[in-house]
């Protein structure tokens, strides 16, 4: 059993709880210190895959006008390779808007600590909704 594991995982859970208190706080330097500087953000919108340089714009104004985003982990799964370098995660969401949401995505270790390289936002859409759905996304594109 590797010993490490689960410090690993502890980790990485405080690294996910670190970001979304940072984008809750606005803090933009904080939350980006969470990611990998060749780190990739999919958002829920199909435009929305963002490298680090071009979230980071896209955070500034609301950051610098103290307007963060506030996701809360309801529930988190994390799972730390066998090498100990690598995790992945997927976690369920609350926020006010848009209610519950998914995040998901993968960890890597640095020189620094567990960072962030790749982050998917999404809403889960129920089996019975999802035609009406598609409807809607096909009918805005």
């Amino acid at each position: 059993m590797d010993e490490r594991a689960p410090s690993d995982e502890t980790a990485v859970v405080n690294l996910l709880d670190r970001l979304h208190d940072a984008a809750a706080r606005a803090d933009g330097p904080a939350y980006f210190d969470t990611y990998t500087a060749d780190a990739i953000f999919i958002g829920t919108d199909a435009s929305e895959r963002w490298t680090m340089d071009e979230f980071r714009a896209y955070a500034r104004p609301a950051f610098e006008a103290g307007r963060g985003w506030t996701y809360a982990a309801v529930e988190r799964h994390v799972r730390v390779a066998a090498g100990g370098d690598v995790a992945w995660f997927d976690e369920r969401l609350e926020n006010a808007k848009y209610g519950d949401c998914r995040g998901s995505g993968v960890c890597v270790r640095t020189a620094d600590g567990w960072r962030v390289a790749h982050y998917v936002l999404s809403f889960p859409v129920p089996n019975d909704a999802a035609a009406a759905v598609v409807e809607l996304i096909r009918a805005s594109d």
